[in-house]
């Protein structure tokens, strides 16, 4: 069995990503929360105000025999809009930003590379503004936060998969 690898997105509002990435082939676990910041433990009240520093993020645990860290990362480009700075939707500031949060060389050149690729294809609306940064603590989100849209599936969601901005 091959070991579970693990990525770190941040890009909007944390219930939609989960959602989507959720139900990709290959991921075996997603868990919402915060990373980013400077504060120790962050929760939610806190995260809102945009003056902690911390994204909402989502880990993502996948089955690197079944889907990759670039796959991964190309599905993110799809589901949000990574050139608008500080926002997704109705949500807005820098808890909202569009981050990659790498875990080792090897997932910054991926990062760095399929950025490339969308800016080389123009298939987005302008220039990507996703950060790529060292991952930094994760904080899991409250219970209340984690599998947000299947407890109510009719709930806020800002993402959706954009076939137009895919890479051919």
């Amino acid at each position: 069995m091959t070991a579970a690898q693990t990525a770190i997105l941040a890009g909007g509002c944390f219930w939609g990503m989960e959602d989507l990435f959720r139900k990709l082939p290959g991921v075996t676990d997603t868990e919402v929360g915060y990373t980013g910041g400077a504060l120790g433990d962050p929760t939610y009240k806190d995260v809102k105000t945009g003056k902690t520093g911390h994204a909402e993020a989502i880990r993502i645990s996948y089955d690197p025999s079944k889907t990759s860290y670039r796959a991964l990362l190309e599905f993110f480009f799809q589901i949000h809009d990574s050139t608008t700075l500080g926002r997704q939707g109705n949500d807005v500031g820098s808890q909202y930003r569009s981050a990659i949060f790498y875990l080792d060389p090897e997932q910054e050149k991926t990062a760095h590379d399929v950025i490339a690729d969308f800016q080389k294809a123009g298939v987005l609306p302008g220039e990507i503004v996703t950060e790529v940064v060292p991952a930094a603590p994760f904080h899991r989100a409250e219970d209340f936060h984690q599998d947000y849209l299947v407890t109510y599936p009719e709930g806020y969601t800002c993402h959706f998969i954009r076939p137009e901005w895919k890479l051919k």
